[in-house]
């Protein structure tokens, strides 16, 4: 059975790296739609876990469920974050300060960069993005957090809507 070398201390799953790039791929997909980090933070953890919507044309999750996949979107929040400031920093996410606080969208530079990434992994991810976007692009905040508290878990939902700073709503 094959191992995986863990070089240097960094995971090989869920790396900045990787939750950047997968945020960057879901605003790709959104564009021009801004995404703040409570919105990201559930996209990351949905683009690859698809199965958990539910319905007819839904994707095969990309990942394997896992019992308390629910209690992951509660960590994810930091790594989302930090990840996306990384990407930020390769100007490939630009971020806005706005009355909902702040914002995320891909910068004019994605589209080149994620055009690169071609392994079926990343096209698949490309697909999921692309229908989530679909899925979600005229629904407001609360209707999202509807969707979180009913499919993933009413905690975890707010969990992160107490984040919200006073005074913004969603």
């Amino acid at each position: 059975m094959a191992s995986i070398e863990v070089t240097r201390g960094i995971p090989p799953f869920n790396s900045k790296l990787e939750t950047g790039i997968r945020a960057l791929v879901v605003l790709e997909a959104f564009y021009p739609r801004r995404c703040d980090l409570t919105e990201m933070t559930w996209f990351d953890h949905l683009v690859v876990h698809t199965g958990d919507l539910d319905g007819q044309d839904v994707p095969d999750s990309l990942h394997p469920d896992l019992p308390n996949s629910a209690g992951e979107l509660l960590v994810r929040r930091q790594l989302v974050e930090q990840s996306m400031r990384i990407m930020q920093q390769m100007h490939l996410i630009e971020v806005f300060e706005c009355e909902r606080g702040i914002e995320y969208c891909a910068s004019e530079e994605a589209p080149s960069y994620l055009d690169l990434l071609q392994t079926p992994y990343s096209l698949a991810l490309k697909q999921r993005a692309k229908w989530m976007a679909n899925h979600f692009v005229d629904r407001t905040a609360a209707e999202m957090r509807g969707l979180i508290e009913n499919r993933i878990g009413r905690w975890t939902a707010e969990f992160h809507s107490v984040e919200t700073p006073i005074g913004l709503s969603k």
